[in-house]
């Protein structure tokens, strides 16, 4: 693995070393070694099959690996699933709740690790589920049932759900799936807006030009990392542009990255 910045191991929110992991009887993670920055939000990049969304569940603990994974310095494994629960939030790629759920419903599960068993939700569960629906501008329709809404409507009250955790550690994958441009911009300021209060983000977005307003971006290809580094540093950019094959080229516009097609 080359281009991994060097990182000091008290700002690290989760590292993994040596990660190997598998999809039935194919190897889709080789050796991969990483380290996520505490309080900065990554973005993880790569052309279709690279492992982006199988790295992130390994990262999650919801796929076994070999190799080591470190949360907050303590191994992953060994956390109790509750407290692994409060500290780490995961939204999936197309995730789904019964139709007939509310969305205000739908985002009072985010609370659960919270709750005792059995227990009715708390004054502070009722609280931040409604900053959660609010944040996402999902208030409105909060009685209404997940079935009656659209895509880009049920996303954001699933992006609700990650919310209403509030975890120390947030990990999406493909957040702005049916998402509308103003609302996936409203994505970007929320997850600066977390990164502001001292949380962890980490995304897989195939909208590159997005995963480039990242603080980090991890690039991947044939299950390997192979290049982690600050997104306006330009070996990241070279990076980025060669497991595209050179396809993409990424240029500075108004301040910001943009990542366009090669013509």
């Amino acid at each position: 693995m080359s281009g991994i910045s060097p990182i000091a191991i008290n700002s690290v929110a989760v590292h993994a070393s040596g990660v190997r992991a598998r999809l039935g009887n194919t190897e889709i993670l080789h050796d991969v070694s990483l380290a996520v920055p505490a309080a900065r939000w990554t973005s993880i990049v790569g052309p279709n099959g690279a492992g982006k969304s199988t790295l992130l569940k390994v990262l999650a603990g919801l796929l076994p690996c070999s190799g080591s994974i470190t949360l907050l310095g303590r191994p992953l494994a060994e956390l109790p699933a509750r407290e692994r629960a409060q500290q780490l939030s995961w939204l999936g790629q197309n995730e789904s709740s019964p139709d007939d759920l509310t969305a205000w419903d739908v985002a009072m599960l985010g609370r659960l690790p919270h709750q005792a068993w059995l227990a009715p939700p708390s004054a502070q569960d009722h609280a931040a589920v409604e900053r959660a629906l609010r944040a996402t501008h999902a208030w409105d329709w909060r009685e209404r049932a997940l079935g009656q809404l659209s895509g880009g409507e049920r996303q954001r009250v699933l992006l609700a759900r990650a919310l209403a955790v509030e975890a120390q550690m947030l990990l999406m994958d493909e957040p702005l799936a049916n998402l509308d441009p103003p609302h996936q911009a409203d994505w970007l300021l929320m997850a600066r807006a977390l990164v502001a209060q001292g949380k962890t983000v980490v995304s897989v977005l195939h909208e590159i030009s997005f995963a480039l307003q990242a603080d980090e971006l991890v690039v991947m290809a044939d299950g390997r990392v192979m290049h982690q580094g600050a997104c306006a540093d330009p070996a990241t950019h070279r990076a980025l542009e060669s497991v595209f094959a050179q396809r993409i080229a990424v240029h500075p516009l108004a301040g910001q990255w943009l990542a366009v097609p090669r013509i």
